[in-house]
């Protein structure tokens, strides 16, 4: 008789759960383990292979919440805690053929948005007091790309460009207009007073100064045409044309004051990294956000691995490892 799972199938697995997604050799051992009748209690610890920002543990066990029989208990440390190599983040304890297979799922979710998140991190502690948008969802799979935004956000970014990964994290999303709307409207003015005229009020209006004209000659016509109801101008200099730098946001934020437009913001884009960040934060550059992509969505993974501990009550380790759990006070009970 099957065991009763804590939520019943739910309708359709979840591709996290497919069986097509798992390492061959974890189905082989499947295979073997019900051909001999054997399925032992084991604890399973799972640690990661360098420090940094524990992210993806809400969704991995929140899907594995929907399969696990009652009788599996699971601790683990809460999303976005800051985790050190080799720390025990998960313990998994239960007949091992009841969750075995899931361990290439919930390893590749805990690498890549613990990687994403310990990427965020790094970006907005260098802006410091500066807030940080997540723009990097142009630069990964649109399968993943909720789960990277999400991870931006638990990592302490202020906001990100999807709906689909702000919802995850309960807030909405953020974002104005593109490069290629201007160029429809062949005209930075023209097009941003169209987006002012059909654009809900809620909607901050930030404009993309640097399309056709020199970025602070363009500041300054948007600021005269928008008559007060411009809320800021974000640069994002080509890297053809040498990037945005520190001087660039120091000519505009004073030629700006200069004109009466004092409450303008300032918006920094394009190809920014923490050493780059670091740079305009260590001038004292007038900066009133920063938008990141490719630093937080290009990290790379956390590598995570899951050891067996205890085989019916036994202590047990592969060679180089200490058998037994590694007690970890942080844990907390799941399920």
């Amino acid at each position: 008789m099957a065991e009763k799972t804590r939520h019943g199938d739910g309708g359709k697995i979840s591709p996290f759960l497919q069986e097509d997604r798992v390492d061959l050799y974890f189905l082989n051992t499947r295979q073997v383990l019900e051909a001999e009748g054997l399925n032992p209690v084991v604890t399973m610890e799972v640690f990661p292979n360098a420090g940094g920002l524990l992210c993806g543990i809400r969704e991995s066990l929140g899907h594995l919440e929907t399969v696990l029989p009652d009788t599996v208990d699971i601790w683990a440390l809460p999303e976005g805690s800051e985790m050190g190599k080799g720390e025990t983040v998960l313990r998994i304890r239960g007949l091992y053929r009841s969750f075995g297979i899931y361990e290439t799922a919930f390893l590749g979710t805990l690498a890549h948005e613990s990687g994403w998140a310990t990427a965020a991190r790094a970006c907005v502690a260098a802006a410091g007091d500066i807030p940080v948008i997540s723009f990097g969802a142009r630069h990964v799979h649109p399968a993943v790309s909720d789960r990277m935004e999400y991870a931006a956000l638990v990592g302490g970014c202020a906001d990100c460009a999807t709906p689909a990964g702000a919802a995850l994290y309960g807030q909405e999303a953020s974002g104005t207009m593109p490069h290629a709307m201007l160029l429809i409207f062949g005209d930075t003015v023209v097009g941003a007073k169209a987006f002012d005229r059909h654009m809900p009020e809620a909607v901050p209006r930030i404009v993309l100064v640097d399309t056709f004209k020199d970025e602070v000659e363009e500041s300054l016509r948007v600021a005269e045409a928008m008559a007060g109801r411009l809320w800021g101008v974000r640069l994002d200099t080509p890297r053809e044309r040498g990037g945005v730098t520190p001087e660039l946001v120091f000519e505009t934020r004073a030629k700006l004051d200069r004109a009466g437009h004092e409450r303008v913001r300032i918006f920094v884009s394009g190809g920014l990294d923490v050493e780059r960040i670091g740079l305009f934060v260590a001038s004292g550059c007038p900066v009133d956000g920063f938008g990141v992509g490719s630093a937080i969505s290009g990290a790379s993974p956390i590598d995570f691995t899951a050891d067996l501990k205890e085989v019916d009550g036994k202590l047990v380790a592969k060679r180089g490892r200490i058998p037994g759990v590694q007690e970890n006070p942080r844990l907390e009970k799941w399920m």
